[in-house]
């Protein structure tokens, strides 16, 4: 498998997520057939996400990588139904359930929420399907930009977003300008680890503040290495910028968000500062509408300046960063 093939997701492991009242009190977390409505599940204290490392597979499962913190390396994992869970004040929460498979048999079975979940709080499932977990699973990896995000047109001009319209020729850093095929619309409840991530202004050279899905990739071109990612130039997720400083999550309330599609990958100008616009890919492609063209989208080689997690997980990135494309 090639690298540009990787994904990361934070799951929990189906013994932190179990039943403690209902009909299959005691049991973890399960695929979708031995799920049983009504049943009243806890997440264990003191339990952080494990990181689940994926690549491509054959198109109906993913291959676990050699790196995960997580599963078996080369077991196939499958994404199995989307749950509904309601807490005692009648709020629900979504999360996704995954399958890791050995052979002919279930090795262990994930649970990825989308919204953060309390320790030793109810949760009641309340409901599964299979028809929409798909689309969610890729709509979490779809990255946006808020509303008020200006963007760099061909001419020079920053236009908001939200102004921006199909046929519109936009500034990108690799193939000059090029006109947006399709632009998509949303609003997201900001919670948990999916809540947008605010790059303050001048953070990294940004003319204003800049609020992007916390796995929007920005690009950085570094005149040193500091990084030591051993090249120039690097693709880094906002999530492992954060800082709690001047990147931080802005958690609570609703955002719009926008998504700019153009023929393939590419890299854009936001606030002045370089950020990928939406990759289809495998995942990413069931969460679109046909009118997208998604499946006519051509994938730029971007994947591979993709900096790791280990290498960024360091508390002066931010200050790295813009210190290495500035010197």
């Amino acid at each position: 498998m090639s690298e540009a093939a990787r994904n990361t997701i934070a799951v929990f492991a189906s013994d932190m997520f179990v039943v403690t009242d209902g009909v299959a009190e005691g049991d973890g977390i399960a695929f979708m057939d031995e799920l049983v409505l009504d049943d009243v599940y806890q997440l264990v204290a003191n339990t952080p996400r494990k990181a689940l490392t994926y690549e491509k597979g054959d198109g109906t499962a993913f291959v676990i990588a050699s790196d995960s913190e997580v599963g078996t390396p080369g077991n196939l994992l499958y994404l199995d139904c989307a749950i509904t869970l309601m807490a005692p004040d009648s709020t629900t929460y979504e999360a996704l359930v995954l399958v890791e498979v050995e052979g002919d048999e279930a090795a262990e079975v994930y649970l990825m929420p989308l919204a953060n979940l309390r320790a030793e709080y109810d949760y009641r499932l309340v409901g599964a399907d299979r028809d929409s977990a798909a689309a969610k699973f890729g709509d979490v990896a779809c990255v946006r930009f808020a509303r008020g995000t200006h963007i760099t047109l061909a001419s020079g001009a920053q236009v908001p977003i939200e102004d921006l319209k199909i046929g519109d020729r936009v500034l990108t850093r690799d193939a000059g300008p090029q006109e947006i095929r399709w632009i998509g619309e949303t609003t997201l409840r900001a919670v948990g680890d999916y809540a947008p991530v605010v790059i303050t202004e001048g953070a990294l050279f940004n003319t204003r503040d800049l609020v992007l899905s916390p796995d929007h990739r920005l690009f950085i071109y570094q005149r040193e290495d500091h990084l030591g990612a051993g090249r120039s130039e690097v693709l880094v997720k906002v999530r492992h910028l954060i800082n709690d400083d001047t990147v931080y999550r802005q958690d609570g309330g609703f955002f719009d968000f926008f998504q700019i599609l153009f023929d393939d990958h590419q890299i854009i100008y936001a606030e002045g500062i370089a950020a990928e616009t939406l990759l289809v890919d495998a995942r990413t492609r069931a969460a679109l509408p046909a009118e997208a063209g998604a499946a006519e989208h051509l994938d730029a080689p971007h994947r591979d300046f993709e900096v790791t997690e280990s290498l960024a997980n360091r508390p002066d990135i931010v200050s790295l960063l813009k210190k290495a494309s500035s010197s």
